[in-house]
């Protein structure tokens, strides 16, 4: 019902005296993200498309635009919205999406050509694969098995039972639409419909296929290899081209895209390429240095910690993070954070020969106590 519709304009987020580009702005974001390709199985993604093109087949006409500010929704309803959908009016999804997309997305979701009757190329399809820390680092293979809807094995896709071959619609004589008069608040006006014989296909079956009850696809289960390179990220999408849904009237596959999740690690943070750790060492090794084992995704390396280290201090290793997932042979850094660990349970002797060294020390032997002190005299006065 019209009165139950949503504002065109706070359907695509925008005041009633928006510009021509800010329409545009507002349909391109919300198309993109609401697009079925994007979205797949997805009824209400699918129903808030719908409204986003609906909105702006009418925002974006001047004509239409004027007596919808005037009138309201009733004055465009005749024009072919009903019912919240694309009934009766002749628009193609895919040619108002095209129109800013190039022909959709182009090789990732939506990468199908909608033009009527033409060749509408599958669904994309996505996978989400958990991966070992260790696993995204340096690349490795698996098997996955999706389930997914594939050309019928029995009729190759043509719905038809073998030995038959479909026919010509006789209703819309294979033009996959009819022309009916509407009755409009505008008058009598010639629209342009979905064949209701063969709803668009341009060509009916006798004989359907009995494998697949005449649909020319069946539902199937498939088992891929799938080589995931080094350098992978939670987040990142792996493209296996072709592995998608069958199109139709004779399109191309989609593609799957497998979507990585990467586990954290007990000991390494990862930022990108670059990787980084914590190491506790001991008072005397940050006083008076040592060597000690420093662990990096390749394996422990031999570090010589600084006289005098600092609690918080840092080193970075060049080239010893996560390779690049685009040429391995280049590689982020590891850097290292100091923590100097505290002893505790100590001993009544630990303790007093503790105090006795403590005794030793001088104002020179803590730089940055004395600043802190400078700082507070200063404050004071």
């Amino acid at each position: 019902m019209a009165d139950q519709k949503r504002d065109y304009y706070d359907v695509l987020g925008v005041q009633r005296g928006a510009s021509e580009d800010d329409l545009k702005k507002a349909y391109r974001k919300l198309a993109k993200q609401y697009h079925p390709d994007l979205n797949p199985g997805d009824k209400a993604a699918e129903a808030k498309f719908k409204e986003v093109n609906e909105a702006y087949a009418v925002l974006s006409d001047a004509d239409k635009r004027r007596k919808y500010d005037q009138f309201g929704h009733s004055a465009v309803d005749g024009n072919g919205f009903g019912g919240g959908g694309f009934s009766g009016f002749d628009v193609d999804l895919g040619d108002i999406f095209s129109s800013f997309f190039g022909g959709g997305f182009g090789g990732g979701f939506g990468g199908s050509s909608r033009r009527r009757n033409g060749p509408v190329r599958g669904a994309n399809l996505k996978y989400g694969m958990t991966l070992e820390f260790m696993e995204a680092a340096f690349g490795t293979e698996r098997d996955i098995t999706i389930t997914k809807d594939d050309l019928c094995p029995t009729c190759k896709g043509s719905r038809a039972q073998p030995g038959t071959v479909p026919e010509t619609c006789p209703e819309c004589k294979g033009s996959g639409r009819v022309q009916q008069q509407t009755q409009t608040l505008f008058g009598m006006t010639m629209v342009s419909k979905e064949c209701p014989m063969c709803k668009g296909r341009c060509t009916v079956i006798k004989s359907p296929c009995q494998t697949c009850s005449g649909k020319g696809i069946k539902t199937v289960k498939k088992t891929i290899h799938v080589k995931i390179p080094a350098g992978v990220d939670t987040g990142d999408m792996l493209p296996i081209r072709g592995e998608g849904e069958p199109g139709q009237n004779g399109g191309g596959y989609g593609d799957l895209y497998v979507e990585f999740k990467v586990k954290k690690h007990e000991v390494f943070t990862r930022s990108g390429k670059d990787t980084s750790c914590d190491i506790p060492i001991t008072l005397s090794q940050a006083a008076l240095g040592g060597e000690i084992d420093v662990p990096t995704i390749d394996g422990p390396i031999k570090y010589s910690v600084k006289e005098g280290t600092q609690p918080g201090d840092t080193y970075t290793f060049r080239g010893k993070g996560i390779p690049d997932k685009n040429n391995r042979n280049l590689r982020g850094d590891h850097t290292v954070r100091f923590l100097i660990e505290i002893p505790t349970r100590l001993t009544e002797e630990q303790k007093a020969k503790l105090r006795e060294f403590d005794q030793t020390l001088t104002e020179k032997n803590y730089m940055k106590r004395n600043s802190f002190k400078e700082k507070l005299k200063s404050f004071f006065k």
